[in-house]
């Protein structure tokens, strides 16, 4: 469960599309595009390995490194598993305690 802010996060793509009239990444737009010869997956560095990972707030299982909730904690309590903000009321639903 994504909240719409965070959904644009993820819409982002490292490579480039194949289709070029209808593609977000090319590198004509009003933006100036992506950058040719510079290899992307190299460029970021802000999302760096690390060993021990992160954990679930609430579960503490690793999760990915952008995360505060797992999938399963975050449909529980309708919150977005990236920034933790509510997203759905679930106060009426019945589910159980995976």
């Amino acid at each position: 469960m994504v909240c719409t802010k965070c959904e644009a996060k993820l819409d982002k793509l490292i490579t480039p599309d194949v289709w070029k009239a209808g593609a977000r990444n090319t590198t004509k737009g009003k933006d100036g595009g992506r950058k040719l010869g510079v290899n992307m997956l190299l460029e970021k560095k802000k999302f760096a390995f690390t060993p021990y990972g992160s954990k679930c707030k609430k579960c503490n299982k690793k999760i990915a490194d952008k995360s505060f909730y797992c999938n399963i904690c975050a449909y529980q309590q309708g919150r977005c598993n990236i920034c933790g903000i509510k997203v759905s009321d679930v106060s009426q639903q019945k589910q159980s305690n995976h």
